[in-house]
This record gives structure tokens, sequence and C-alpha cells, in this order.
């Protein structure tokens, strides 16, 4: 799910994601996509609400079901992180098969890429790949080639930068290649985005390979590491002393004036140094008001330990495409959050460096926001959730034009 130390990061972002039959989500659209493409698309910061039960929590496992087929396969990923297997992930009483629409851009210059997956059930009861494409525009004949298309593991790849088929099954430009895989239950773009002659497949799946799922638990970060430097956080944040003792050795001064801009955003934190100890350990050190000695990070309270962690993310030397965060507002005095937002907003700016994906259930996270960058979730009578921009709803656009902060509105429930 990481970049590997030491390889150029890729670019790109998503404009758009289509989940369906997974679990409450029965079919949920965000932003635009190949089969959808008159809404907009997503911008650089995505932030979905709506109340507790309403599919923000399997939202965000969905991505991460995506990032685990790559890493486990299929039928390991079912099973991971408690999801149950596939019939458990898959929505009740639905005979069709679980597929994503990924649309991808790779930067503002090239042609959108869609990626379609569809998982399935065989007759031994396993899950299995049903569906895998990959295709794109060609801008001169104007629609759709393919230059990944698998059935049942079965199917065609295209090598090279160009080239692929049409549904009519006309091929333009480019090589193709037969592909006949014997393990249906792992993604076909692991396999060929493996080898060198599938540029496009390789580019695509190092964008997936990016995406990181963040759910900081400061009990876990206070745990000693030991001494090896990494270059991102995991899951949980428990090697922040690890990516603090990475960004020390890779560039010192670089790394002090992260720290020096971080201090600023802790409440109470007038300083943080950086500790060397002889077995090559590091350890960050925290200043606070009122104080003449030092806290080392263990001590430190979950709140500036968890905001440390999200401001140390957002200045990571090569960032993650994709970051999903759930509920950041969790420990956190809500005075902090607006901040936070606006700190994470301006980060991801609007090239394809990073996009940032949060689940929120605060309003004064999301006073920080545009109405075009917040999606809510909602569960409608048929148990199914439907997600909504919140530029949508009636007024909401005008009265935030007008200054009326969107959480204030949401609070007071003009929307959602």
């Amino acid at each position: 799910m990481l970049i590997e130390d030491g390889k150029e990061n890729v670019m790109g972002k998503i404009e758009g994601i289509k989940i369906k039959n997974y679990g409450p989500i029965r079919e949920v659209v965000l932003g635009r996509t190949l089969s959808h493409q008159k809404p907009e698309p997503l911008g650089n910061m995505i932030t979905i609400i709506g109340p507790s039960g309403n599919g923000k929590s399997t939202l965000a496992d969905a991505f991460g079901f995506i990032a685990d087929c790559l890493e486990l396969g299929l039928e390991a990923a079912c099973d991971a992180n408690n999801r149950g297997g596939y019939d458990q992930l898959i929505s009740q009483g639905v005979k069709e098969p679980i597929s994503f629409e990924i649309y991808y851009r790779e930067n503002k210059n090239t042609t959108p890429i869609t990626y379609e997956l569809e998982i399935d059930k065989d007759k031994y009861e396993r899950p299995y790949v049903k569906m895998e494409r990959l295709r794109y525009r060609n801008q001169k004949i104007g629609r759709p080639l393919s230059f990944l298309y698998l059935q049942n593991g079965v199917g065609y790849a295209f090598e090279g930068k160009k080239g692929g088929q049409d549904e009519q099954g006309n091929e333009i430009d480019g090589k193709k290649v037969n592909v006949n895989l014997s393990d249906k239950r792992r993604l076909g773009i692991v396999t060929l985005g493996a080898m060198k002659q599938y540029e496009r497949i390789e580019k695509f799946l190092g964008f997936l390979r990016s995406w990181y799922l963040c759910y900081f638990l400061p009990d876990v970060a206070r745990r000693i590491q030991t001494a090896a430097p990494h270059p991102y956080l995991d899951r949980h944040g428990s090697n922040i002393n690890n990516v603090a003792q990475y960004m020390y050795r890779e560039n010192k001064n670089e790394f002090m004036k992260v720290l020096e801009h971080i201090q600023d955003k802790l409440p109470g934190i007038y300083k943080i140094e950086p500790q060397k100890f002889d077995n090559g350990q590091m350890m960050l050190k925290f200043w606070e008001n009122g104080f003449e000695n030092a806290f080392y990070s263990p001590k430190m309270s979950d709140g500036t330990l968890k905001l440390f962690a999200y401001y140390l993310l957002l200045h990571e030397r090569n960032p993650r495409q994709l970051v999903f965060i759930e509920e950041p507002e969790n420990g956190l005095y809500h005075h902090y959050l607006a901040d936070l937002a606006g700190e994470m907003a301006e980060n991801v700016g609007d090239s394809n460096k990073k996009q940032l994906f949060v689940t929120t259930h605060s309003p004064f996270f999301v006073n920080a926001l545009r109405p075009q960058d917040v999606w809510v979730l909602k569960k409608e009578e048929d148990g199914y959730s439907t997600a909504t921009r919140a530029s949508e709803y009636p007024f909401v656009k005008e009265l935030s034009e007008e200054g009326v902060e969107l959480g204030d509105m949401w609070y007071s429930k003009y929307f959602g």
C-alpha cells in the first residue's frame, strides 16, 4: 500500500468512483466516472459526513478492500480486517457481483483512465475476479479503448503507451497480447503491472499502491519502537518516532523546518526537538508551556499526539497519492478542527500530487470546507446508502457564498 523508499513518486488522482453491492452501499457514485459524465469531478479534498450507521465506515473500507486485494489477494482481502468473507461483504439480497469503477487522471493534460473490477463467487463458493478492465477515451476516434480486458482471467492486454480495442473488437495502434491468468483470485493488474512492457498498467498499479488509509491510535503511537527509519507512517501511527528518524536522516534542516511549522499548530507547545540516542533510536521531545523540562512523545496527551501525526502526514517528503482518514475529530478539542481542516485543504492544493478523503461527524471540521468538497451519506428506507454533494442541496451554495459556514448549516439541518 506504500510507495517504496527511494522510488519516484507517481502522479494522479481520482476524479470519481462508483461502488456497487458493497454492504449497505448498493450503488454510490462520488464525482465523475465514465458511466456518469455529468457530475463535476472530485477535487483534492473530499469529506464524507452523515449520521452514524449511514455507510461512512463502509465507504472507507471499500478503499481499504481494493488496497488489500493488491497486497493479499482477493480471497484473503475478503476475510481481512474483520470483513467476514464475501458473503458478509456483498449487499443483502443481491445476486449481481460486487463492483468498482475508478475514474483516474494522471495529470490535467492526460486522458482519464477507467478501471473496472467485478468480484463474484465461483461454483465452489469462493470469491474470484469475474471481470477487470482498464480503458481510456481515444481523442482521435472519440470512443473508449480497452488496453486491459479480462473475463474470468482470460482476455488481452496492450503493451506500451498507446493502443487498445474498442467495443466492436477493432484494434487501434499498439501491440495486443492474449492473456490467460492461472489464478483468478489475484487481480490481473498485479500480475501484468509487474512487467515493464505493460507500462500503463504498471503506472496505474503504482498509483493504487500509493494509497494510505489512516486511523491513528495514540496508545499505539506511545510504544517504543526499535531503531529503524521509516519513510511513512503506518495505519495506526505506531512508528511516529521512526518516521521522525527517517526525516531527520534524509534532510535534517528540512525536518527542523517541518517541526517549527508543526509546533505552531499544537496548542501549548512552543518547541519540538528530536532526541537521538546512542543506539541510533530517535524520540521526539515536546516543550510545553508552564513546564521547565521537555516531555518525550510517549508522555504527551492523546490530542497532541494525534494533531502531530496528522500534520506530520501532511509534510511527507514523497506524499502518498491518496490518503483516507477516518474521524480525525476523535480525541481532539473541537476548536482545533477547523484549523486542521483548513491546513489539510491548503496542503493538498489543486495539483495532482495528493488527494485527501476524510470522514467526520464534526461540524467544526466542515466549517473550513467548501460545499463542493463535502458529500452527505444518508441511509434510505430500503436500508441502502446514497451520496449527495452538499452543493446540490437547495440554498447551500448561495448561503456559503454569503459567508454562512458549511458546518453551521449542517448542524442547523439546512442539509443532510
